[in-house]
């Protein structure tokens, strides 16, 4: 057996078959409504967005630019992201374990993957893939900061400054960072060792390099109204005046929600993981895993006592609490090792530089002292992959396949209805287009239907006309639209309104498109011609 993987014979398999399901999902479904929406952004360079920040859309734009449109380099990012992600991973099992690091990283993997959470979220082209990536970053090079700040009372000033970097490019992927900012500042607040570091400049000059990275978000919002910070304000329907109130239930449904997608499986090993020493006993690692943990948790589910908090909201609070918990499951039987992981990390380096020889004498030893490394709780274990891998197999069918709340009620679940049927209504779309005696626009009547059109014609001029305010509110030009013919496409569930088809002097009749798979009805479609604009 390779001294990659000892002895785990049981990693390979399970392992191949998460990979397996992520790539069928890359290469093979079409973009869910929001990835497309996301990539839209992309084609329409900016400071910022109005729904998030901005650099998830910069680096679709860049990638589509580089490679072209495709299901593959559309999800290229998360492809990226992934193989950054575990290798940070892999840093910090290292940074924790020493020479074990390799029975704790595997086994770490398979729970990652194993959480319906992370599979999902790290599979779609959305925001949270750079978030998570980002945020560990940060929460590393802080961890490592701290620990060599212990040590002589100054610490590595990169490592603190590189977290700052990570933290603003956090920023710059999704808003929910400010529960990292919040979680690494409580860790600082708590420990007297560390709070000189509220008078130390550096962590001032830190706070500054984050915000610089914000700055196109700002200004953005300064030509915009503050439209994308009062999106968020007035995002929950609770905002008005006099309706503020108790939700005592909202609370509970986030926190079931959350354990059920991190794993309740997951959840227990985290748990017992919290219980047990910090693998390195003078480390930042733990203080600061728990308080990024706490402080997003318990700020979400305050929220959700008079709000709405969405469960994914939490996905940074979980980071570093997977390295900890190998250990739920293994036990690291050579102390010799772990007492050379320890200087290594007092020494700010979380490896051990070692000689050749050393390196073969040390192998031989471990061969004895650890014979044969036993999986503890394997019933949980286990029953946690099957947790996960059930979840992953039901995400490719339902996302690629078949939605699977189409087969309850009609009315259920319409975004996962809208995966389906882009061929048709794309060849139908341009039908009707030449139809048309004028080059006409394209219009939809929902900003999801819109951008996936557009992805599906590769038309980024696709325009969506609504109630709702969306980033195509930014980008619409009436007047120059003014007199021209469209292509109106739109659904039962969000249908051509008696105030966007006032704007057009004659509509014709609608053509419908009727959207099935295996012979079961999904939803319908309809295209229609809309004369002069007005």
């Amino acid at each position: 057996m390779s001294s990659v993987l000892p002895p785990f014979k049981f990693v390979l398999p399970i392992l191949g078959v998460f990979i397996l399901l992520r790539l069928v999902f890359w290469l093979n479904t079409f973009p869910n409504p929001d990835e497309a929406y996301y990539w839209l952004w992309g084609q329409h360079p900016a400071l910022s967005y109005y729904d998030h920040p901005p650099l998830p859309a910069w680096i679709q734009g860049a990638f589509t630019a580089l490679f072209g449109r495709s299901h593959f380099v559309l999800r290229l990012p998360n492809l990226i992201s992934n193989i950054i992600l575990f290798s940070v991973y892999y840093q910090i099992t290292k940074y924790l374990y020493g020479r074990d690091v390799n029975r704790f990283f595997w086994l770490m993997v398979l729970l990652v993957l194993a959480s319906p959470l992370y599979f999902l979220f790290l599979a779609l082209a959305w925001h949270d893939h750079l978030l998570i990536i980002c945020s560990l970053i940060a929460l590393f090079l802080f961890i490592q900061f701290l620990d060599g700040y212990s040590h002589d009372g100054q610490g590595i000033n990169w490592q603190l400054y590189g977290s700052a970097i990570a933290l603003g490019l956090a920023g710059l992927s999704k808003y929910n960072a400010l529960f990292v900012a919040l979680g690494m500042l409580g860790a600082i607040a708590s420990n007297p060792e560390w709070r000189p570091l509220l008078r130390d400049r550096r962590l001032y000059l830190a706070g500054l390099m984050a915000a610089l990275l914000l700055l196109p978000i700002l200004l953005w919002n300064l030509g915009n109204d503050f439209q994308s910070f009062r999106y968020y304000v007035n995002r929950s329907g609770d905002s008005g005046a006099g309706s503020l109130r108790l939700k005592w239930g909202e609370p509970l449904v986030f926190l079931l929600v959350s354990m059920l997608t991190v794993s309740p499986f997951n959840v227990w090993a985290m748990i017992q993981a919290i219980k047990r020493p910090n693998p390195q006993p003078n480390s930042a690692y733990r203080t600061v895993a728990l308080w990024t943990f706490a402080v997003s948790t318990v700020l979400l589910t305050a929220i959700a006592c008079v709000s709405t908090a969405l469960y994914y909201w939490n996905i940074t609070a979980y980071l570093l609490l997977f390295p900890l918990m190998p250990a739920v499951f293994l036990k690291a039987e050579d102390k010799r090792q772990r007492a050379e992981g320890d200087l290594a990390w007092v020494m700010g380096h979380g490896s051990l530089a070692k000689t050749k020889g050393q390196r073969v004498e040390d192998k031989e030893q471990s061969k004895i002292q650890n014979p044969k490394s036993k999986i503890f709780h394997q019933a949980l274990f286990f029953s946690g992959q099957f947790y996960g891998l059930l979840f992953a197999l039901l995400l490719i069918i339902h996302y690629s396949l078949f939605p699977l709340s189409a087969l309850g009620s009609p009315d259920d679940d319409p975004d996962s209805r809208m995966l389906f049927g882009w061929d048709e209504v794309g060849k139908a779309v341009m039908a009707e287009a030449a139809k048309s005696a004028t080059p006409p626009f394209w219009v939809t009547t929902d900003y999801r239907s819109a951008a996936a059109l557009a992805y599906q014609l590769q038309q980024p001029d696709v325009m969506a006309i609504s109630d709702r305010i969306d980033q195509f509110d930014f980008w619409f030009d009436a007047n120059a639209l003014q007199g021209r013919n469209a292509v109106i496409l739109s659904d039962d569930w969000h249908p051509v309104e008696p105030k966007l088809a006032a704007q057009f002097q004659h509509l014709s009749e609608p053509v419908t498109i009727p959207v099935t798979r295996f012979g079961h009805w999904i939803k319908n479609y309809y295209v229609q011609i809309g004369d002069r604009f007005k």
